[in-house]
Order: C-alpha cells, then sequence, then structure tokens
C-alpha cells in the first residue's frame, strides 16, 4: 500500500465515531495528568491497562497514545502559570513561561506552547508516516559507548545554563548527579549513600525533587518577597493574548527548530522528552542574539522545548513500531498493550497489520487537532491564574506540590523530600546560583553512569573503547568543539563589551 494511501485509509478508518470517542478520552485524560503534577502519563496509563482488555486493539491503543502525548501538551500549563511542571518535559518550558506569566504575556506563553505542540504532533505523524519503516533501524547503531558520547554532547548544555561561571555550573551539575546516585547501584545492586536507612534505599523519585525545586521553591521566594499577585495588571481580551507580528514568527520559527531536533533524537532508546527539550532550549539560546534575555520571558524558550517534547513522543512510536523498542515507560506499557492484543511490533508490522498501523498514525492527526481545540480556547481562562491574590494562590500550590510528591510511591518520605528540596530551591534562587545545572544533572547521571560503566564492561576496562566507534568519537568531538566555541564566543562578546564601556566612558 503506498504511503499517501495509507495515510488517508488511516484517518478515514480513525474518523469513525468509536474511534474519535476514544481519541477524546484519551486527549483530556492526557491534559488532566500533564496539568496535575506527580501523576505522569506511565502511571495512569499503567491504571487503564487491565481496561483495555475489553476494548477493540485500535481504541485501545489510541486512548493509551492520547493520554501519552496529551500529557505532553497539558504539563505545560501548571509550568507557565505557577513555574510548577506537570511533566518532567515541561520543566524548561517554566523558565521563560513563568516570567512571560509575570509580565502579563501568559496568554502569549500558553498560546504558542499549544501552537508549538500541534505543529510537533502533526509533523510527528506525518513523519511515522512517510520514514517509519526506513529509519527505525538507526537506534540499532547505537550501543553503551554512542550513549555515552549522546550524553556526553548533551552535557553540553550546561554552558548554556550554567550562567556567568560555567564552573559554578559544572559543580551545580555534579551535585545533581549525586543525589541521582542515592539509592541501589542498578548494576551490582550495591546501596550508595543511604547511611542504612530503608527510605533511601528507594533513591530520591524525580517528582517530588522537581516540585520541591520548582514549586515549593517558588512559593518560599514568593513569601518571603510578599508577593500579592503573580501578575496583577490587566491582562486584555483573549484575542490580545495571542502572539503575533514579529514574536509570533520568532516563537514558530523556534518551534519548527525544536520539532526537528526533538524528532530526530525521538528515535533513539532512553532520549526522554526532557532533554531534548533541555537540548532545543540550548539550540535556542545559542541562536540568538540575545541570549542574556533567556530566563527573562523569550518566547522561543517556550515554544521550542514545547515542540521538542512533543516531537519527541511522537517519534518514540518509529522504534516501538518498527523494532519493538520503547523509547520510554509510557511506550513501554503502550508495547505491552500490543503484545496482549496479540500484535507483535517489528519491520513486518507495516505490512501483515498494515491497516492497523495506519489507523493509529490518523488517530494521531485527529487527536492532536483535538488537543489544540481543547488548549487554545481555555487560554484566557487559564491566564486568570497569574491574577488571583497569591495568599490564595500560594497554599493552593503548595496543596499540589505535597500532593504530587506523594503520588508516585504513596509515601510520606517524598513530601519530606520535596519540602528539603524546595528549601534548597529557596537558598539557590536567593544567591542567584542556577537550578537547570542541578536538575539536568539528576536526569543525566544515571544515563552518563550506566553507559559509561557498560562500555567499560564491554571493552574489558579499556578507556579508548570509543576509537573504533565512528558514531561515539564524532559525538564526543562535537561535545568538544560546542563547548570550545561557546566559551570562546563568551569571551570574545565580554572583551567587546568592555571595549565599548571604556570608550564610552572616555567620551
Amino acid at each position: 500500500m503506498a504511503m499517501d494511501a495509507g495515510v488517508i485509509q488511516g484517518v478515514w478508518a480513525a474518523l469513525t465515531w468509536s474511534n474519535v470517542v476514544f481519541a477524546f478520552i484519551g486527549c483530556l485524560l492526557g491534559t488532566l495528568v500533564g496539568v496535575l503534577p506527580g501523576l505522569g502519563p506511565a502511571s495512569v496509563m499503567s491504571i487503564l491497562l487491565p481496561m483495555s482488555l475489553s476494548l477493540p486493539p485500535e481504541g485501545a491503543i489510541i486512548i493509551m497514545s492520547g493520554v501519552y502525548y496529551g500529557a505532553m501538551y497539558g504539563g505545560s500549563t501548571t509550568a507557565i502559570l505557577m513555574n510548577v511542571p506537570g511533566e518532567a518535559a515541561s520543566i524548561v518550558t517554566a523558565q521563560d513561561g513563568f516570567p512571560m506569566t509575570r509580565q502579563g504575556r501568559a496568554g502569549q506563553a500558553l498560546a504558542i506552547a499549544a501552537i508549538g505542540s500541534y505543529l510537533a504532533g502533526i509533523t510527528g505523524a506525518l513523519a511515522i508516516s512517510f520514514i517509519g519503516p526506513f529509519v527505525a533501524d538507526l537506534a540499532l547503531k547505537f550501543g553503551p559507548p554512542e550513549y555515552f558520547g549522546l550524553v556526553l554532547f548533551s552535557m553540553t548544555a550546561l554552558v548554556s545554563f550554567a550562567g556567568n561561571s560555567f564552573i559554578k555550573g559544572l559543580g551545580i551539575a555534579a551535585l545533581g548527579m549525586g543525589f541521582a546516585c542515592v539509592g541501589v547501584d542498578p548494576l551490582t545492586g550495591a546501596q550508595r549513600l543511604t547511611f542504612g536507612t530503608i527510605e533511601l534505599s528507594k533513591g530520591f523519585d524525580l517528582v517530588p525533587v522537581l516540585v520541591g525545586l520548582l514549586g515549593i521553591g517558588e512559593v518560599l521566594t514568593s513569601m518571603s518577597q510578599n508577593v500579592q499577585q503573580i501578575f496583577s495588571g490587566k491582562l486584555g481580551s483573549v484575542w490580545s493574548m495571542f502572539p503575533r507580528g514579529r514574536e509570533l514568527w520568532r516563537g514558530l520559527a523556534a518551534s519548527v527548530r525544536g520539532t526537528v531536533g526533538g524528532f530526530v533524537l525521538g528515535l533513539l532508546p532512553g532520549m526522554l522528552p526532557a532533554l531534548t527539550a533541555y537540548l532545543s532550549y540550548d539550540v535556542e539560546k545559542r541562536l540568538s542574539k540575545t541570549p542574556q534575555e533567556f530566563g527573562n520571558g523569550m518566547i522561543e524558550g517556550v515554544a521550542a522545548p514545547e515542540a521538542a517534547n512533543n516531537a519527541t513522543a511522537m517519534a518514540g512510536f518509529i522504534p516501538l513500531f518498527s523494532l519493538g523498542i520503547p523509547t520510554s515507560p509510557s511506550l513501554a506499557i503502550i508495547l505491552g498493550t500490543l503484545m496482549i492484543n496479540g500484535l507483535t511490533p517489528g519491520p513486518m508490522l507495516f505490512q501483515t497489520q498494515g491497516t492497523f498501523v495506519w489507523t493509529i498514525i490518523g488517530s494521531m492527526l485527529i487527536a492532536n487537532t483535538m488537543l489544540v481545540i481543547l488548549n487554545l480556547p481555555l487560554i484566557g481562562l487559564w491566564a486568570q491564574v497569574s491574577r488571583i491574590p497569591y495568599s490564595i494562590l500560594g497554599p493552593v500550590v503548595l496543596a499540589v506540590c505535597v500532593l504530587g510528591a506523594y503520588a508516585p510511591r504513596n509515601t510520606m518520605f517524598d513530601v519530606w523530600v520535596a519540602i528539603g528540596f524546595g528549601v534548597l530551591g529557596y537558598l539557590m534562587r536567593r544567591f542567584n546560583m542556577p537550578l537547570a545545572p542541578l536538575v539536568l544533572g539528576f536526569l543525566l547521571g544515571p544515563m552518563l553512569e550506566q553507559s559509561l560503566r557498560q562500555s567499560l564492561a564491554q571493552s574489558g576496562g579499556d578507556l579508548l573503547f570509543m576509537i573504533d566507534r565512528p558514531i561515539a568519537v564524532s559525538l564526543f568531538l562535537a561535545a568538544f568543539l560546542v563547548v570550545a566555541a561557546t566559551t570562546w564566543l563568551r569571551r570574545r562578546s565580554r572583551a567587546v563589551g568592555t571595549l565599548i564601556a571604556e570608550s564610552t566612558n572616555e567620551v
């Protein structure tokens, strides 16, 4: 079957009433999951898994898929409005989204997040149709050395997130990696940094760490500054909240770049949407003529990571369908749903179950359209959150953070972890220390450790294991060149700034 005919047939099959209802249920649940921190799509999908046995295979996968990429949409809402990411992938969005809310531009931030997510979702679904059967084998070329090189390349984002001092940023990232080491060694099973306590042997879960650093830390900071409202001015009409003119163009261009980068990286197992969001933000900061403005309300800082995390979510379906390789916990549940229904993912799935695959792809196009229809009309309502008195909003945010910290593992220990990291987040803000390197180190630390140790085990302890791996060597060189070029450009810009200041003083 030709691919264009397959897409048309898939959309037509997905437009049946039952499949449209399944898509709507999945999108609605996914949006709610994204808005509420702590739930996460994987936990909700695991709850729905037994129920999916009573549904037709297409309906089960459509609902599961809708929850997955619906959570990518919804996660940006609380990140932008309250600096509380609903999903790990929305951490980066908060860096410029929340400052935009403080400036009375919550509508613009929410709108470009929805538009960028929609562009990424539609582009991703079409890309699955046209290149899915051909490019999935890229993931098979990545072994532990390549992943080690990829993680090192991802670490170059620290240059952008470190602020004025790269050494300080590196130290903060190392602290994040140290927190990630707490618990059980993934390769040997030995306990590390647990001090003999059962609670610490479970390690620090990502959700309480994030809601503590970003959510509780922000509330403590706002209380210390006696904030009355996030934004106290007038918001204007709903139409005025949409970006337009040059700002809209900048947001759309960033969305396109984020979509391309997020989709390509999303083909690789282990490349989570949160990581591609960081990398896309880093790219935008490097390309910008005013990188110093990032973190103060740049629309590119919202558009690019939101597009990237949605593109990554969509790209994960290619190795899943073509090779049976899930690139995230959520996709692992979808893999289980496929196998429960007697469908074996692999190179022959497109040939033997063509109608099924094209129906799922058609439902992706419909579901992404549903998501943008669900999100855009609510922009005016969501934006009003920024005008709620902080004496009311602050306790609500704290309650949401506590609930989000407790929900993943149902333990009060995670609540105390969230409070502890909230105090740490407050102190870091107080002393002007960047939070992003800590989160990035916490996310990348386990991947860096595991890929390095697996590479050394594979090479018999030879530290030059990467020499015979062209992809790994290329990634190492790319990481070195990015850091060197960025460092040189920073020093050059500082020197030029000093010369301009001196000449101005002489005049």
